[in-house]
């Protein structure tokens, strides 16, 4: 059976506690190699038994000490976040205004694919110079996310393989398997040190003669032995937690893109060329859990992705190793090229659906949408091109340009009011400069006629541009930012929702890993931020004090049935959820999922929402890390 998005977080979350049980047996492992190669040197030494004992105990503690503060450095050297590894690995970086017919392709399967799953736009980078087809995504929060595919993908892949193999990344994405595929190269990193050690000692010690250099032979022997110890476990620890995740990976792709044919398309090109999935890269064997395909080549008991062939009839029964071999024999005289493929199949993206009305009120059910939470499905890839379809393409280049990225998100603020818009223009043209303003004043002009649910994902689009700002540019910029909400003295939900997803997706590109929350409270434990959440919401979606309560009310008996907090109007609005927000993230998978069934039930008390309650339903989810795939019809 399927696991929903909580699910996948709470399974994620016991794999973690996994990992640090295979962690503290890998550690034994390698200490007791050591302690068993300085016994056997001190004893050919001829050494009292004393002095024996007394070695094993400093040899024990060097050794933990070397492993702890070598996974620590080499964790903290991957603070910054996904982009990271993939920079580690050879990564180009995608820029958001490329020309490139390739990285165009690529950059509008990725975006499709953020608004049609509600995940934030990642950075997107390339290994340019690997011909095999792989991928991986890397990041301690979806926030703070990279995206990597080799120079192969791009090349191999027509639109639809390429669409699934993205897809089986945001699979890892949202089911908590990338932010364990990063700790688990810091993890590793500590047992595979003491090998290192020993191979640059060697390397260092030749041409060393005489009698004094012995001992530092037999040093480097014993820890290039030990490293080899390090390598089994390490690769056994990769082994044991990637493959059965890459089964749910490829069914979440095929859920995601509503086929199979496009990452069992990847899956065959990859078993039929030469090239493989396989990696040149030096650093391949660090981050071999993370690929999409075996980028190493490991035996069996090594691997780290179910085989290839399993891995096809899982999505295709009646595929055979026969087929494979017909394939293989055709790509051998004609290789494959991607961009040739969608032309001749016609891949040129999903067919816009039509906007809703601009004021229109959908029902819902609360287990539909907790069941949409993290996932994508058919409707949502029609909504997420009907997004991209229906911004206009001033606006699309403002939210990719660097330059562009800080005024359009002062335009997205600007009032209608002309006393207050005055004020604001005031504060841009102080702050940023005369040409910050005009640029500003431009793009509203096009805002203006914008759908009120197309704002958000519009803004979504410039988040990794804005990502890209220095740390004193980005605080001075999210100062403005409230400035300008404030500046008619009351804070609209429009303004609230966009300042509050800016907040959490810069703050947290400043300092990826220490936002990351490990969820362990449970409901009970935040009933008074749970409290304040649904009368703020239910404020939002009523016409009367006694319709609010109500909606609190149903709220409330699917969340905390028991509690008895009365219902407390809120007079600051949205802004009084600021202080909850960090008790809230820090729930537990399944808690969540019971916030967000309750949050459904207190917006559909009247029997409907409006895209005003989306958006702050949608910002709810993002803020609190379980990504909603936008609500625009049917649900």
């Amino acid at each position: 059976m399927a696991m929903n998005f909580f699910e996948c977080q709470e399974a994620a979350r016991r794999t973690s506690r996994r990992l640090i049980g295979l962690f503290v047996l890998a550690v034994a492992g390698v200490v007791i190699a050591v302690d068993i190669g300085i016994f056997m040197l001190a004893a050919a030494d001829g050494s009292s038994p004393g002095s024996i004992a007394g070695l094993i105990f400093l040899s024990t503690v060097v050794t933990l000490a070397v492993i702890g503060v070598s996974s620590l450095i080499r964790t903290a050297g991957l603070r910054s976040g996904g982009g990271k590894v993939a920079v580690e690995l050879g990564g180009t970086r995608v820029p958001e205004d490329t020309s490139d017919l390739h990285y165009r392709r690529l950059r509008n399967v990725v975006e499709e694919m953020s608004l049609a799953s509600g995940v934030p736009v990642p950075e997107i980078y390339v290994l340019e110079e690997e011909a095999g087809i792989n991928a991986f995504a890397a990041g301690w929060t979806p926030a703070t996310a990279a995206v990597t595919v080799t120079r192969g993908a791009l090349d191999r892949l027509n639109r639809d393989e390429l669409q699934g193999v993205i897809a089986h990344e945001y699979s890892h994405i949202l089911n908590g398997d990338m932010r364990l595929n990063v700790r688990l190269i810091g993890v590793l990193f500590g047992i595979l040190v003491l090998g290192i050690i020993g191979r640059k000692l060697l390397t260092n010690m030749r041409g060393s003669r005489g009698k004094d250099a012995v001992p530092i032979w037999l040093i480097a022997l014993v820890l290039l032995i030990v490293g080899y110890v390090g390598l089994f476990f390490g690769r056994l620890i990769k082994a044991g937690l990637s493959r059965q995740r890459e089964y749910l990976a490829d069914a979440s792709a095929v859920q995601f893109t509503r086929q199979t044919r496009g990452i069992a398309g990847a899956l065959k090109k990859i078993g039929g060329l030469a090239d493989g999935s396989k990696l040149a890269a030096a650093d391949a064997e660090e981050a071999s859990h993370m690929f999409f395909g075996d980028g190493v080549g490991y035996s069996e008991l090594f691997a780290t992705h179910p085989p290839l062939l399993k891995r096809i009839q899982a999505l295709e029964p009646g595929f055979n190793g026969a087929a494979m071999e017909r394939l293989s024999a055709g790509w051998m005289a004609t290789p494959p090229d991607g961009m040739q493929e969608d032309a001749a199949l016609g891949l040129t993206g999903s067919v816009p659906a039509p906007m809703p009305a601009a004021h229109v009120t959908m029902a819902v059910a609360a287990a539909a949408v907790v069941a949409q939470a993290g996932t994508a499905a058919d409707r949502h890839f029609d909504q997420a091109a009907a997004i991209h379809a229906a911004i206009p393409e001033a606006l699309q280049e403002a939210a990719r340009s660097l330059d562009a990225a800080i005024p359009l998100m002062f335009a997205l603020l600007l009032d209608g009011d002309a006393g207050v818009r005055a004020q604001q223009e005031g504060i841009i043209c102080r702050e940023h400069g005369d040409a910050t303003l005009a640029t500003a004043s431009a793009l509203r002009t096009h805002i203006d006629d914008l759908h009120p649910a197309l704002r958000l994902p519009l803004a979504c689009l410039a988040f990794p541009v804005l990502r890209r700002r220095p740390r004193p540019q980005l605080e001075a910029f999210i100062a403005n930012v409230d400035a300008l909400a404030d500046a008619d003295g009351q804070i609209s939900l429009f303004e609230y929702c966009l300042g509050c997803l800016l907040h959490r997706q810069l703050s947290e590109s400043l300092d990826p890993s220490a936002h990351f929350v490990a969820g362990m409270k449970k409901l009970p434990d935040a009933a008074n931020a749970v409290a304040m959440l649904l009368a703020v919401v239910a404020q939002y979606g009523a016409d009367s004090p006694d319709d609010a309560r109500r909606a609190y009310l149903a709220g409330m008996q699917e969340v905390l049935p028991n509690a008895n907090i009365p219902f407390v109007a809120q007079d600051a609005g949205a802004a009084a959820l600021d202080p909850g927000w960090d008790t809230l993230d820090a729930l537990d998978p399944m808690a969540k999922a019971a916030l967000l069934e309750g949050l459904v039930a207190t917006i559909a008390a009247d029997g409907k929402i409006t895209v005003e309650e989306s958006e702050l339903l949608r910002t709810v989810c993002g803020v609190l890390h379980c990504p909603l795939p936008p609500l625009l019809g049917g649900s």
